[in-house]
């Protein structure tokens, strides 16, 4: 009886997710701010219906590590060396700026400095997931140059959040071990995974290629096991893990087939991992931590200037403006980061309640606020023209 209540549950769960979801999309919203509303909605900090918060958990998990993973697939790093040299510039100046002023302004503000820069990280990064939404949107506004830099941009700050979670995380954990050897553990993972995607994946992949269904077990099997390799045995986050699996695969012929065939997965279990997050916020202590809510505001604002006004520096081919609004989001990966500083202890709880609403807010924010601030002009009718 109670294995039934709990796949009624997920049941429930999914399909209260599809609906949310697509009332958004019809408000010009990210479906994933649909997916984040039912997680406040079944949260254990809102009345009504509360979810089993383990049984969600090990779902967002295995979300967390699909999401990723394909992210990491995504990641063509040989492909970047082709984009003009002014955004590859620009973005690292971007999160380096933005997370040393972020965490000044959060020092002055009372944050122990490793929580400042954890809360000041996670503004920074943006969302991949949001950003190709936005060039994907049947309501967009934006031009081929702007949607190719919203793209680029979003990549390259995920590659950088490759050495940025890996640093932070020597930081909050340096294991019995000391710093040396967490960061020695997290080379001896990512020199395996580099061997495995060289040697042994391709072979298994390529074996099997005419077989859907047995490669989609194995392109999913070789996510899972990756991450959960690099969480039990080197000690790596299991979002980080998944990560470095899918960019060593993604350098392989066989990661266009793979991504295709995880892309349904990912998707569905992403909409669990974002409902997970949605049932972390809780609007109670929102009340008492309305100061946070507004630095966290305050720091995407300070990320959107940036942006623009490196792009302008840089000469980065788009609209400058329209590229910052639509990266002033808190992304997937700033869930990561935030929830290293929660497990740290560097990050309250008030805070961390505060970031994620501001996170929900922004993603919605930006979407939107991407298509107003360049409206197509709507042309003059001829009669009107010739009454002139």
């Amino acid at each position: 009886m109670t294995e039934s209540l709990a796949i009624l549950e997920i049941g429930a769960i999914l399909l209260a997710a599809a609906v949310a979801g697509a009332l958004s999309r019809r408000a010009g919203l990210p479906a994933v701010v649909g997916y984040l509303l039912v997680g406040l909605a079944i949260g254990p900090f809102t009345p009504g219906y509360v979810a089993d918060k383990q049984q969600l958990q090990v779902l967002a998990d295995v979300g967390v590590v699909l999401l990723l993973f394909e992210v990491g697939i995504e990641l063509d790093l040989r492909a970047l060396r082709r984009e003009p040299l002014g955004i590859l510039a620009a973005v690292p100046l971007q999160v380096l700026l933005g997370t040393g002023i972020g965490a000044a302004l959060l020092g002055l503000a009372g944050v122990a400095p490793l929580g400042a820069v954890t809360l000041a990280l996670a503004v920074t990064l943006s969302s991949s997931v949001v950003v190709v939404n936005i060039t994907r949107s049947a309501r967009r506004t934006t031009d081929e140059r702007t949607n190719r830099a919203l793209v680029v941009w979003a990549i390259l700050q995920d590659a950088l959040t490759l050495v940025a979670v890996a640093a932070l995380t020597v930081l909050l954990f340096p294991g019995s071990g000391g710093p040396a050897t967490t960061v020695a553990l997290l080379a001896a993972f990512v020199a395996l995974v580099a061997l495995a995607h060289r040697l042994l994946v391709p072979l298994a992949l390529r074996s099997i290629r005419g077989e859907h269904d047995t490669f989609l077990v194995v392109a999913v099997a070789v996510a899972l096991a990756t991450a959960g390799l690099g969480s039990v045995a080197f000690g790596v986050p299991l979002a980080l893990a998944a990560f470095v699996a899918g960019v060593a695969l993604g350098t392989r012929p066989e990661a266009a087939e793979a991504r295709r065939e995880v892309l349904p997965f990912r998707d569905l279990f992403a909409v669990m991992f974002f409902v997970a997050v949605g049932t972390l916020v809780d609007p109670a202590a929102l009340g008492a931590n309305l100061v946070w809510l507004g630095l966290a505001l305050a720091l995407v604002g300070l990320k959107i200037a940036l942006v623009a006004v490196l792009a302008r520096v840089f000469r980065v081919p788009s609209r400058p403006l329209q590229l910052a609004i639509g990266l002033g989001q808190i992304g997937e990966f700033s869930f990561v980061v935030l929830g290293l500083g929660a497990a740290a202890g560097v990050v309250s709880a008030g805070q961390f309640s505060a970031f994620l609403a501001a996170a929900v807010i922004t993603i919605g924010a930006s979407a939107v606020a991407v298509r107003l601030v360049h409206r197509p002009r709507v042309p003059a009718l001829a009669g009107s023209r010739a009454a002139s």
